[in-house]
């Protein structure tokens, strides 16, 4: 199994500069790279790729978009080695504009958990202030993103104490929300 998918804590951090589409790093708590993360630019559905490092030769998970939509989109997190779906997540629209809203779904699209911003007290004041208050997000009791203040390089953390879900997922997920959220606080 892949070093990405062991560790209990890593860091994702977007590149500074990208010609084409979105670039991140994914760094474990001893700074050492175990994921390079690739967003497909002029795609008309989100296309995210994670891969082992960034000579991106061993692709570990696809995120790709069902629709083309992005208010209320779902995206299925495959495993790329296997070519097998770990899961997915859904964003929840309406709720989303208040508060960012994802709710978590297995292989078969049941609902395992829900991902979600800390306060919508919180929440509203970034509506206004842009990257200058970080987000903070919960997946169940057992996972946090927690993104830093940065207003120059979006940098989010990722905290496993005890999931019960899949960590590839988590994976998964993590890359899609600093994809998705790194681009609005740009």
């Amino acid at each position: 199994m892949p070093h990405a998918f062991e560790v209990d804590s890593y860091t994702i951090r977007r590149k500074f500069f990208t010609v084409l589409g979105a670039s991140f790093h994914i760094y474990d708590d001893q700074e050492q790279l175990i994921g390079f993360c690739k967003q497909k630019a002029f795609k008309l559905r989100e296309d995210i790729r994670v891969f082992e490092d960034e000579a991106q030769a061993r692709p570990l998970l696809t995120i790709k978009a069902r629709q083309a939509i992005d208010f209320s989109a779902s995206y299925d997190i495959v495993d790329a080695t296997t070519n097998t779906k770990v899961g997915a997540a859904r964003r929840k629209g309406f709720t989303s504009i208040l508060r960012d809203s994802w709710e978590i779904l297995d292989a078969d699209d049941r609902l395992i958990d829900k991902l979600q911003e800390d306060s919508t007290t919180l929440a509203l004041v970034r509506r206004f202030l842009s990257n200058l208050v970080p987000q903070k997000f919960h997946l169940g009791s057992g996972v946090i993103f927690r993104q830093r203040f940065n207003p120059v390089i979006f940098k989010m953390d990722v905290s496993i104490e005890n999931a019960e879900v899949d960590r590839r997922l988590i994976l998964g997920v993590a890359a899609l929300v600093a994809a998705i959220e790194g681009r609005q606080s740009n």
